[in-house]
This record gives structure tokens, sequence and C-alpha cells, in this order.
């Protein structure tokens, strides 16, 4: 059985891309290649990583889902026996959504020996009620044989409305059943660990290849490790992933 891991948040900018190169990096740590797939219609970020071999599918025509492209990606997606990450963009998150659940494509999956993992975004700040909003939408509509992965990013503001964390909104207690992991992004700002990390981002670099860089300082290399090591020992005991 492979899971069929897929970011999706209507909110751009997120961390989406950087969240499924986590996952696929994660994936090689444990001697598996994943099968990458970028159908971000606007930016591709995912399939700039070289490293992580990311194919991209064009599956968005005019706004709406190209049948016959989506039927490529299934048709990808059902030989595959080890993990699949796959990385949505905002602009498609609706239609996307939509076709999935009314195409029925979740238990599709299960027929085909798989399951399908959903990573959504919390993300603070400006961003906090629209993400929100996008996590209670999807777990509402998303079929019981759907997991959900939620990741909280801070980089943007405090996740907190009201005084209350995610885990004490009401959009996440009438839907904590259907998470099966929340998985901390840590506040990384400032010149030293939220810089590191940025340069490491905006080349499309995965940490195996940031930390085997001689150009880069002994410390760049050792914050980068911290990094790797907070995120995958979240990984770790995210049983679905």
């Amino acid at each position: 059985m492979a899971k069929i891991h897929i970011t999706l948040q209507g909110k751009g900018g997120v961390g989406k891309s950087f969240i499924a190169a986590v996952i696929a990096q994660y994936r090689l740590t444990k001697g598996e290649k994943p099968l990458c797939v970028d159908i971000d219609p606007v930016n591709a970020t995912f399939q700039g990583y070289a490293a992580l071999d990311v194919h991209h599918l064009k599956i968005m025509e005019d706004d709406e889902i190209n049948s016959r492209k989506f039927d490529d990606l299934i048709e990808l997606l059902a030989p595959q026996t080890n993990a699949v990450v796959i990385d949505s963009g905002a602009s498609s998150f609706v239609p996307l959504s939509h076709y999935i659940i009314s195409n029925q494509i979740p238990a599709l999956l299960t027929s085909l020996g798989h399951q399908l993992v959903i990573h959504t975004v919390i993300a603070g700040g400006q961003a906090l009620l629209d993400t929100v909003s996008g996590f209670a939408h999807i777990a509402a509509q998303f079929p019981g044989e759907t997991l959900f992965v939620v990741w909280i990013n801070p980089y943007f503001g405090p996740i907190e409305q009201d005084g209350r964390g995610f885990e004490q909104m009401k959009a996440y207690l009438a839907h904590k059943e259907r998470v099966s992991a929340i998985t901390q992004i840590p506040q990384l700002k400032g010149e030293t660990y939220g810089l590191d990390l940025s340069r490491m981002l905006q080349a499309r670099l995965t940490f195996e290849e940031a930390l085997a860089m001689d150009k880069l300082t002994i410390m760049t290399r050792q914050r980068l490790r911290i990094i790797q090591n907070l995120l995958f020992k979240q990984l770790e005991c995210a049983m679905v992933i």
C-alpha cells in the first residue's frame, strides 16, 4: 500500500511546497524514493527541487480541472508501491477539492490499495482565519477514509484566536477526530536560523544537499541540521507519514 500525500490549502504562500519537500526528504531517509508530483498551476515551486526528481503535471485548464489530465495523474499513482508526495496550488484548492470529492477519489485510491493523506497548513497573522477556514472546509467535506495532517506555521504570526491556540479553536474541536497528527514548524525568524533556512529554500536545496556544502559555514550547517531534526522527529511520531 502506498500513502498518497497531498498538500491542500486555499491560502497561498503559507508553506505547502516546503511541507511537500520535507515529507519527500523524510521518506528518503527511510530508504524509500517517493514519487513527487507538482500540480500547482501557477507556482511550480516543488518542481524546483532537482534532487527530488519532481514531475510536473498541469491538471488545470481555465480555472477548472482537466479531466483527462487528472486521469493521467491517477494512472501515475495506481502502480505505486512507495509513498507519493503531491504539491497543489492555492488557486486550484476549490476546484481540486470538489473534483476529488465528487469523483470519489479517496475510495478509488483505497480500492487500489492506497491511502490518501491530506496535509494542510494553519498559518498565523493575517492568514490565520483563511487557513483555519480552509481546514474546516476540507475536514467537513472529505470522506472518512481520508487522513489529515495539520502543519502549524507561526512564521507570519502566532496561531491564536481570542486567546485560544489551534487545538482549542472551534474548527479543530469540530473535526479533531479527522486529524491523525499535528506537526509544528518551528518559528524561525532572525539572522540565524530563519535566514539560513530561507536561503536554503530559495535555492531549492534539500537538507542533505545543504549539509554537504563546504561553502556554508559550520554553524549554518549546524542550524540547518537542528531544523531538520526538529521536523523529522515529529514526522517519526506521525505514523501516517
